[in-house]
């Protein structure tokens, strides 16, 4: 073969002549030796790379209908996404106050993982209701991949309405590229200047798999309850107390 002639060939060159880095032939030859077995060892690896990935693809043409079913039960859950969200110990730190009002228009997340010959990536979309911020029913990230390595991001541009849309419209010029005159919102992230990914990945990863416990979506449910059961508590101790000072606001005038 081409390449281990190559490889043999290139060790051949680096024995000098010089007695400081003689190689004898037997030392050489034990060399080929060992990289004709690691090269079996890459060749099986590559094999094992290529059986996993067609498992993985097996395993989510499985999965997509039972997405599909999930997504429908999701839908009849008020705010489910946004207390998701909201609940997960990284995405509550990103998300601001205005992109919290629009992520309670958010009635499903969509993610699909595609091959297409050496190429690989997945999308996340995200399906809004009518909403009063743009007009889009659906924003979606896509990542290619080609040997591991990130070839292309592309987002769905915006169509913000009239006095809404990032910094109301408000944008610097900067190196050629609108800018947003404000601190960065989630959905800068769909402009597609913007490559960084770390958001899409947490959802894609950590969120969508299972929303119920990473997002602590049931520990939010509880956490809510117990609250609204505290502030009963509290508005019941305080009629009890206005009670009584009302009792002894009685026996004081009789």
């Amino acid at each position: 073969m081409v390449a281990d002639a190559e490889k043999k060939a290139k060790l051949t060159e680096r024995a000098p002549e010089d007695d400081a880095y003689h190689l004898d032939k037997e030392f050489v030859l034990s060399v080929e030796k060992l990289q004709e077995v690691q090269d079996e060892l890459d060749k099986v690896d590559d094999e094992e790379s290529d059986k996993i990935l067609e498992i993985e693809q097996e395993c989510n043409e499985i999965r997509r209908p039972v997405y599909v079913k999930r997504n429908e039960i999701i839908k009849t859950i008020p705010d489910f996404w946004l207390t998701s969200l909201m609940s997960h110990p990284v995405l509550c730190d990103i998300l601001s106050e205005e992109d919290q009002k629009i992520f309670k228009y958010l009635n499903s997340i969509d993610v699909v993982d595609f091959k297409d010959d050496k190429m690989l990536g997945y999308s996340v979309t995200f399906n809004f209701n009518g909403n009063p911020y743009f007009q889009d029913t659906k924003l979606t990230k896509t990542f290619t991949f080609i040997d591991g390595e990130t070839t292309k991001i592309t987002g769905t541009p915006i169509k913000w309405k009239e006095g809404t849309g990032l910094a109301n419209g408000v944008t610097d010029e900067k190196n050629g590229r609108k800018r947003p005159h404000v601190d960065e919102s989630f959905f800068s992230l769909f402009d597609s200047a913007i490559e960084h990914d770390e958001m899409v990945e947490i959802i894609k990863n950590d969120l969508w798999p299972n929303p119920l416990k990473q997002g602590n979506f049931l520990n939010s449910l509880f956490q809510e309850a117990d609250e609204e059961e505290v502030d009963e508590e509290d508005s019941e101790d305080d009629e009890m107390e206005n009670g009584d000072e009302e009792e002894d606001d009685d026996e004081e005038d009789s």
